[in-house]
This record gives structure tokens, sequence and C-alpha cells, in this order.
């Protein structure tokens, strides 16, 4: 499958080397540029591009990037993407420590990854925004180990997020459905299942027990 990553930080990163060892045809940018990529490039296989070339024929692609940096992406981002391409956000919204304070969140009530949406034009899979970056190399476990670590997925194409459970099951890990975009607040950061290691029973349970009211720590 042909993937793009739009982020190499420690998600971004980590992503590509696992998802490059099972086969998978990645192509990886940045803020910087792909000449700083070159490590990575070497260490994988990925092929190093501008952000603008990312998710060119790509089916997936992930975007995990600060949320404070995803309205300076470009315009029509995936314009030259797979028709039918699901696009993950990883995001999460830190305003004290790194975003500062966004208002449609703050102010509107938008989940982290709606706002992120809008600001794309494209749907989004909300994945991964919980999970510790070193477990994506270390914890993936083949189906029906009992130690399998499952992970919530929320957002409103039934097809993308489908496509993307998929990838998840063959990166190792479980997936509950966690409902749809405007539900993605029960795995926000201080929620019971935000960097939770455990299975799907508990995974469920922590969603359901997820209060909506934003920590005092998470708002700006």
């Amino acid at each position: 499958m042909k993937i793009g990553i739009i982020g190499a930080g420690n998600i971004g990163g980590n992503l590509t080397r696992r998802l490059t060892a099972l086969g998978h045809d990645v192509s990886v940018a940045n803020s910087r540029g792909p000449h700083t990529l070159t490590e990575l490039a070497e260490e994988t296989g990925a092929t190093p591009v501008r952000v603008e070339e990312a998710a060119r024929g790509a089916e997936v692609v992930v975007v995990t990037v600060p949320l404070k940096a995803v309205p300076d992406l470009p315009k029509g981002l995936f314009d030259a993407a797979a028709e039918d391409v699901a696009v993950i956000d990883t995001g999460n919204y830190y305003p004290q420590q790194r975003d500062g304070r966004i208002a449609g969140i703050e102010d509107e009530g938008l989940t982290e990854s709606r706002w992120t949406e809008q600001h794309l034009g494209h749907p989004v899979i909300k994945a991964f925004n919980g999970t510790y970056a070193q477990d994506i190399l270390d914890r993936h476990r083949p189906a029906g180990a009992p130690d399998r670590v499952a992970l919530p997925v929320a957002g409103d194409d039934e097809a993308a997020k489908a496509k993307v459970r998929a990838l998840i099951d063959e990166l190792g890990f479980d997936t509950v459905d966690a409902g749809g975009l405007d539900d993605s607040w029960r795995q926000q950061p201080d929620t019971p299942v935000y960097g939770l290691r455990a299975g799907v029973a508990e995974v469920r349970k922590a969603l359901a027990e997820a209060s909506p009211e934003r920590p005092a720590a998470f708002r700006g």
C-alpha cells in the first residue's frame, strides 16, 4: 500500500519504521524539508518528499504534526491522493504546553480532530493520539495474543475507518471503534483511555468512563 506520513517526530518516525518493515511504500515529509530526512530514509527505505508531495497517490495519509501547525499545511494537500484516501489524525491539543489557545476548540466546542478536519478540508480518522511512540516498535503482537494492546479509532467515514483499523491490525494492535469524530473527545489527553496499554474490553470501559469536560490542564 502507498502511504504518506506528514511529520517525522516520534510517532511519524516509528510508523515509518514499522510500515516500511511490513512492505508498504512510504513517503515521509516534515516542515524542514526532505534533506533533513536522509537518515530516516536510509534506515527504512522510505522516500523523503516535500509536504506538498506526501499524499500523491497515497491510499492512507498520516498527519502527525503539532495542532498549531495544522493551519499552515498546504491547501489541496490531498488533491493528488487516491480517490478513497483515508487520512489519519494523530494530533492532541496541548494549549499550555505547545499550541496556544485555539478558539474553535475552546469556544465552539469542536473536538480536536473535528477542528483539524475543517482545516485540512478532508475527513479524518483519529488514531494513535494516545499511543506511546516506542510501543509502535516494541508492543506489536500477533492477532489473538493475550497481551495484545487495543487502540481506539474514531471517525465518520466507515470505509476509511475500516481501512485504518485493518492497517492497525497489520501493525500488531487490536482496535476499538470509538464512534464518530464528535465522540473523539473520549480519547483526548487526560481521559481514561489516553495512554492506556490494555486490551479491547478495558479500552471500551475506559471510553465509556470519559468525561466531556476538558480538564483545566488542557484548556487555554
